[in-house]
């Protein structure tokens, strides 16, 4: 009898997402309670939606509730399994006298669901690395479809040129092949490792799949090895194809090599020997973009507000690193700089290079944007407005979760995690300019490739309600 109610109580205690005891409990503002993890991942399916809602009573919330343990339920659950712990025992001898024991037929259900679950897994894992596999092999095509052409580029321009740049031609060659050898072994490395896994998976499948069909109970438990979790393997989300950027630089670098060349003729400068090799450096590839937040702050660069491009309508402060939106215009002195019609500010700082830096915003609608410093200051919104023109790129910022990236006129609607901090990297040589989600991760909202022909400016356009507000971060304080 006390056996039964100890399982009376277990199942009191379950949670309703995974059926299972509760783990590391906490209880969301209708009052129903589940494991952390089990309630985070339910929410991270409908983050994309805005909205937040419990898997029993279907109440949603706005914005998404903080989880915090629940403290008397986690004792409770304690006590609970210090108490069924000593009751129960894993016994396959169907009559014992002088202890509690469980059948082998219910121990065998228990078992078999477990089984089940992990099957399921392993088969989700192999589909998961099919696809990866498939994702690797493009990715050695386009390694060495990128290779092949920059190669063929190379020798075309090698060739305009005199016997005197024969050799160098020949050391280009060889820096692709080598570069393209180290990218396909990388690749390749991986995907046999993946394969690996894969063929790991499904024999475990295979015999696990064998076990349960065994009828004698008996036999099952004592062969049935103990169900515990899977090892953690490469997540599908760390597999990426890059842009095939891969040789671009190469190319780049051997364009201009040839038109310094040509400058180097005209002025008759003969003697090869004397050239500086270094300008010269075909190594400089373009640099991976950083996967963490401490990789980007080694770029952060501070970003201060021009006041001699600010709108009438908005307000500097911070030492002109914030702008808010007022109801009265401001007394500001004519500039041919300043905004006219539209509620814009643009930085003092031109950005080159590899740069990044952070926006925390608020009050429904705010543009981010970087722009060229010629855009007009005056006229329609195609001639002004930050991205609806092709002197600038905006994203657009909502309280209501939304976010929408424009260039050109072109809008693009984007999903991601709603945060009221922007982070914004730009590599201006390689054309990359990306917009992040920061909070405790770094989430990719939107990425643009293109060729940017002159300095860029960080900028902020307010189009929503007084009081709207927006500053940019001094990173290397902490903020």
């Amino acid at each position: 009898m006390a056996q039964k109610g100890v399982q009376l109580d277990m199942k009191s205690f379950s949670c309703s997402v995974c059926l299972d005891l509760l783990k590391d409990p906490v209880t969301i503002p209708c009052g129903h309670s589940y494991c952390r993890n089990c309630i985070k991942g339910f929410w991270g399916g409908e983050d994309q939606k805005g909205i937040h809602s419990c898997p029993q009573c279907r109440k949603t919330f706005t914005p998404r509730p903080v989880l915090e343990k629940s403290t008397m339920l986690a004792d409770l659950l304690e006590e609970l399994k210090k108490k069924a712990g000593g009751m129960k025992k894993f016994c396959s001898v169907e009559e014992h006298k002088g202890h509690d024991t469980v059948s082998a037929a219910a121990e065998r259900t228990e078992r078999q669901r477990e089984l089940e679950g992990s099957r399921q897994q392993i088969q989700q894992r192999v589909q998961d690395r099919e696809k990866d596999v498939k994702l690797l092999q493009q990715e050695v095509e386009a390694i060495n479809q990128s290779a092949d052409k920059t190669v063929e580029h190379s020798e075309k321009i090698f060739t305009e040129l005199i016997r005197l740049i024969q050799k160098r031609s020949s050391e280009v060659k060889q820096q692709i092949r080598s570069q393209q050898e180290t990218e396909v072994s990388r690749v390749k490395e991986l995907q046999e490792k993946l394969e690996q896994e894969i063929t790991e998976l499904q024999r475990k499948d295979a015999e696990l799949q064998q076990l349960s069909h065994t009828e004698d109970h008996t036999q099952f438990l004592h062969n049935c090895p103990s169900v515990s979790a899977l090892r953690e393997s490469t997540p599908s989300s760390s597999i990426k194809i890059r842009p095939l950027r891969h040789f671009e630089a190469v190319t780049a670098a051997v364009s201009e090599l040839r038109e310094k060349l040509q400058d180097i003729l005209r002025e008759e400068w003969t003697n090869s020997s004397q050239m500086d090799v270094e300008m010269f450096d075909f190594t400089s590839l373009p640099q991976p973009e950083p996967k963490s937040r401490a990789g980007f702050l080694q770029y952060s660069c501070e970003i201060t507000l021009d006041p001699n491009t600010v709108n009438t309508c908005l307000l500097l402060s911070e030492g002109d690193r914030r702008a808010t939106l007022m109801r009265e215009e401001q007394s500001y002195s004519a500039h041919p700089d300043r905004f006219i019609r539209w509620r814009q500010v643009l930085s003092r700082e031109s950005l080159t290079g590899r740069c990044y830096w952070e926006v925390e915003w608020a009050r429904k609608r705010v543009t981010v944007a970087v722009a060229y410093k010629n855009i007009s200051r005056s006229g329609s919104m195609v001639e002004c407005a930050f991205g609806f023109n092709n002197q600038s790129w905006a994203l657009e910022c909502n309280s209501s979760s939304s976010y929408k990236f424009i260039h050109n006129s072109v809008k693009t609607h984007i999903s991601g995690p709603w945060t009221s901090r922007l982070g914004v990297y730009l590599d201006h040589r390689a054309g990359v300019l990306s917009f992040y989600s920061v909070s405790e991760a770094m989430t990719l909202l939107h990425r643009v490739q293109t060729t940017f022909t002159q300095p860029l400016h960080a900028g902020l356009w307010f189009s929503g309600y007084n009081g709207a507000t927006a500053h940019f971060c001094e990173l290397n304080d902490g903020c």
